[in-house]
């Protein structure tokens, strides 16, 4: 639901022909999320989507959804499509398959209300798991979150997690450079670490999805992921560049 003055909360989530299943993903977030006014945004690509009609049948009464068409292809683009069409002062990136952390965005919420200005789900914290991930993403996403935690001291024990929650001012204020994939979220994750912002963890569950394809390709944007992977031990150790990374049009008032 949303008032007059708009969302508290919007939630981005990325579709690609996520068929029927779409509707438990939907039943998860309107009987667990519990804001006052959020909104879904779900970004698409195409309008042969499957996702759509599943959508179309959804009850109109149940909470507010908004069809938004990638200006685009591939998941980057729908999930900067979303920021764009985003207003609320809270921006959280949903999962098109998950149906099992719905709970948590109350808390994600909460720690935005206190001041974080990104929260992020993490596998990798009491609480949290990752289960039946083929072994070399398993391998690449446990080790480039051991490093950039232990040694790069980025303040979550899980970097590479898309499933975040971000504050107005880091979307307006930290320009994306990123092309590929989820490369974004932990460009966006390195750069307010570098701005000294706060950076907040609940803890969260993965499972491989069940339904549809994934598209994380992991050896395809492994280059772009050590771009920012170097930029965290960067601004650690060599203190390189101005602390600041760019300021993008405001659209409100920013957090904290």
């Amino acid at each position: 639901m949303t008032t007059a003055d708009g969302p508290q909360l919007d939630i981005v989530i990325p579709v690609w022909n996520e068929g029927s299943a779409f509707v438990d993903v939907l039943d998860a977030l309107r009987s667990s999320v519990h804001i006052a006014c959020f909104r879904v945004l779900v970004c698409y690509d195409s309008p042969d989507d499957t996702t759509l009609e599943c959508i179309k049948q959804y009850p109109a009464s149940a909470m507010h959804i908004q069809l938004v068409l990638n200006r685009g292809k591939g998941v980057h683009s729908a999930i900067l499509t979303g920021f764009d069409v985003s207003t609320a002062p809270a921006v959280l990136v949903y999962p098109g398959d998950d149906t099992f952390n719905a709970g948590i965005i109350d808390s994600m919420y909460a720690k935005f209300q206190a001041g974080c200005d990104l929260v992020a789900a993490s596998r990798f914290i009491p609480g949290g798991c990752m289960k039946d991930c083929p072994w070399l993403k398993a391998l690449l996403v446990r080790t480039s979150a051991f490093a950039l935690h232990h040694f790069a001291r980025i303040p979550t024990h899980d970097p590479t997690n898309g499933f975040r929650l971000f504050a107005r001012r880091v979307l307006e204020r930290i320009p994306v450079e990123s092309q590929a994939g989820f490369t974004y979220s932990i460009e966006l994750l390195v750069k307010t670490h570098r701005l000294r912002w706060k950076i907040c963890e609940v803890p969260a569950q993965w499972f491989e999805r069940k339904h549809g394809t994934s598209r994380f390709r992991v050896l395809r944007w492994l280059p772009a992921y050590l771009r920012w992977f170097f930029y965290a031990f960067e601004t650690t150790y060599l203190r390189r560049g101005p602390r600041t990374v760019g300021v993008r049009a405001s659209k409100a008032a920013p957090h904290g």
